[in-house]
């Protein structure tokens, strides 16, 4: 019989693990349902859970798009230039 606690994983760890960014997996979090804690201000992981949840498709893109950066700065309204726009202020 096995009863090998698991360890906490730190978000850093996490994104070493899965090859992605800070902010992917904070959207992951958010608007997937990743299966994350909060302890105080910190985020920690199960890789067990982690693991399980990509296998069930939690990380697919399939029915969810994120929005990169660079979209996020493109669909800003302050980046919403109108070239029939005359309204300028010199």
């Amino acid at each position: 019989m096995n009863n090998k606690i698991e360890k906490w994983t730190s978000l850093k760890d996490i994104q070493i693990y899965l090859g992605v960014g800070r902010e992917t997996i904070l959207q992951w979090i958010a608007k997937r349902e990743m299966p994350a804690y909060k302890v105080g201000r910190l985020w920690k992981f199960k890789i067990s859970e982690v693991d399980e949840w990509i296998r069930s498709g939690g990380a697919s893109d399939d029915n969810y798009k994120l929005e990169t950066p660079e979209e996020k700065s493109t669909n800003s309204p302050l980046n919403n230039s109108n070239e029939g726009d005359k309204n300028v202020c010199n």
